[in-house]
């Protein structure tokens, strides 16, 4: 009996031992952490990385910009606009019928173009409601509206037919409603309430609410008690940050976000110069719209990329044919976008770099004439191949990674290279990478990387350099490296209007040389002049009303 006793307190006790142990071993392993439910919620979207944005209404007609080309007062924002009278836009419905509309069509666009998520505009500051609303007349379905048919439903059901998942932008203000920042601002409210709710329960699942407060507080918007009604009519939708709360995830506008891993982004960015439908406007090279998805996932955000259709009801052919290009090229490398994370090289003027797993994808826009140097990474590459086509030469060194390609294989838009890790990239601390454009200014907007002068010669219209407020002369200048040839130079103003007199130049024997004189600058200046040969240009302002600050300047007819 005793020796039963004694073997059973043994037992116990190796018993009690083991588990100790078992606990300090526990204890001392890195426990993961748990997913949110918010980002289980986020996670299809972060791994969508491109969706397509619509805005589109009777301002059609017209060809200018939805909303903001209604002429009179803006409620609640003091400013006004003349170029569409109040009466004539506020009755453009009347006129409208997109006979050629039709929803399928639209996605299947969107869906040859890569994209996996679609948002449409279903009222924007105008007050004109694409949906079948009971909150007022002022509608697609209206008896006054000879179209009469709900764009919204038939986007919806096509959406949900195609599997694409589905998306509504709704704007808060409406400069035509007569109570919004008035008085009365609490029945507006319930206006804003009541529209919201018929959205998110006569269109099934919608999986975006894409707000557009323009910049105004929860407050103004009641925007807890919005947001708290919405999560509970569609518990796995995602709100962007335009109610006055931060919800899940930020978006920049007209312009690539900032490298940022810590919350979701997403840039939303038009093939044109405007929103809404103009005809003859200027549309995005191939190079600029893939480049600009590239560097939005290489800054681990989304790109939401806009087109405005046609009075019709046709999405721009020369439209769609560049959103069938971008799709022919994801369907070729979009391992490198879809599911990826942005990193560990941040982006630049270089190009951009994602990763997934142990796999890193760069994306190489410039290559400098000695090879392309990344910092280190501290993880041994263990494989390379070039996935657009050729082999690069790879040395690795604690100091850093120098990638070198033979010229014939380095491509216009964009060399893509794989790199195989020996562990997860996901553990290194993302790095920057030097610019390799040699360029300089007179002033840079606060010193801030983001509007540096190299920014003016990167190729990227969704960058730009900037100067300090209050600014009146200023200039930029490039280094080439060595003497290069060109007849001709185009110069992107970010700010159209702000340039009053400047001289493009040329420096020859220490010395700046006038190529040419002018006044204003605007969206696209583009001027030819008989070939020279130089190794540095500058842009000098002489004359600006603000802050000068360039989206792009770029030389042609170089050989």
């Amino acid at each position: 009996m005793k020796a039963v006793l004694f073997k059973s307190v043994l037992f116990k006790s190796l018993l009690f031992a083991l588990w100790c142990g078992w606990l300090s071993q526990t204890a001392a392993q890195p426990i993961a952490a748990t997913p949110s439910p918010a980002d289980a919620r986020m996670q299809w979207w972060r791994d969508a990385r491109f969706g397509l944005f619509i805005h589109w209404g009777p301002v059609s007609l017209q060809g200018t910009e939805i909303g903001w080309s209604r002429g009179g007062e803006r409620r609640g924002y003091g400013s006004t606009g003349t170029e569409v009278p109040v009466a004539v836009y506020d009755n453009l419905y009347r006129q409208f019928n997109p006979t050629n509309f039709n929803a399928d069509q639209w996605v299947r666009i969107a869906q040859a173009a890569g994209m996996k998520y679609l948002v449409f505009t279903s009222r924007h500051h105008d007050g004109f409601s694409m949906f079948d609303t009971r909150a007022d007349d002022y509608r697609i379905t209206s008896p006054a509206s000879p179209y009469g048919k709900d764009v919204v439903k038939q986007l919806a059901d096509a959406c949900h037919r195609a599997g694409l998942r589905f998306g509504l932008y709704y704007s808060q203000p409406n400069w035509r409603h007569p109570d919004a920042f008035s008085e009365r601002h609490t029945h507006y409210l319930d206006f804003l309430k009541t529209q919201v709710r018929e959205l998110l329960t006569g269109y099934g699942q919608v999986d975006i609410l894409w707000f557009d407060g323009l910049g105004k507080t929860a407050a103004d918007y009641d925007a807890v008690a919005m947001n708290k009604m919405i999560r509970e009519l569609q518990p796995s939708i995602i709100i962007n940050d335009r109610n006055g709360l931060p919800e899940d995830y930020d978006t920049p506008e007209q312009r690539v976000g900032g490298f940022q891993n810590t919350r979701p982004w997403e840039s939303c960015i038009t093939i044109c110069n405007q929103w809404a439908w103009k005809p003859d406007d200027r549309m995005k090279s191939l190079s600029e719209c893939l480049r600009t998805l590239i560097l939005c996932a290489g800054g681990d955000g989304n790109l939401l990329f806009n087109v405005g259709p046609m009075p019709d009801g046709r999405i721009e052919p020369r439209q769609v044919k560049r959103l069938q290009e971008m799709g022919a090229w994801l369907k070729r490398y979009g391992r490198s976008i879809y599911g990826t994370r942005g990193g560990p090289f941040k982006p630049g003027a270089w190009g951009a770099s994602t990763y997934a797993g142990n796999t890193v994808y760069l994306h190489v826009f410039r290559w400098p004439e000695n090879g392309l140097v990344l910092p280190a990474i501290g993880r041994k590459i263990l494989a390379n191949k070039t996935l657009t086509g050729g082999k690069a030469v790879i040395t690795q060194a604690d100091s850093g990674i120098t990638i070198q390609m033979p010229l014939k294989y380095e491509q216009a838009i964009d060399t893509l290279i794989r790199l195989d890790l020996d562990g997860p990239a996901s553990g290194i601390s993302p790095v920057a990478v030097p610019s390799p454009i040699k360029a300089a200014a007179s002033n840079s907007y606060h010193n801030q990387e983001a509007y540096s002068a190299d920014k003016a010669f990167d190729g990227d219209n969704g960058t730009r350099w900037a100067t300090d407020d209050g600014t009146h002369q200023a200039w930029v200048s490039l280094d080439l490296g060595k003497p290069a040839r060109f007849s001709g130079v185009t110069i992107r103003e970010a700010y159209a209007g702000r340039v009053k007199r400047f001289e493009f130049q040329r420096q020859e024997n220490g010395a700046w040389v006038t190529l040419f004189e002018g006044t204003t600058l605007g969206p696209e200046f583009t001027r030819q002049f008989p070939a020279v040969s130089a190794q540095q240009v500058r842009l000098n302002i002489l004359e600006a009303t603000e802050g000068p600050t360039i989206e792009e300047i770029q030389l042609t007819g170089k050989p």
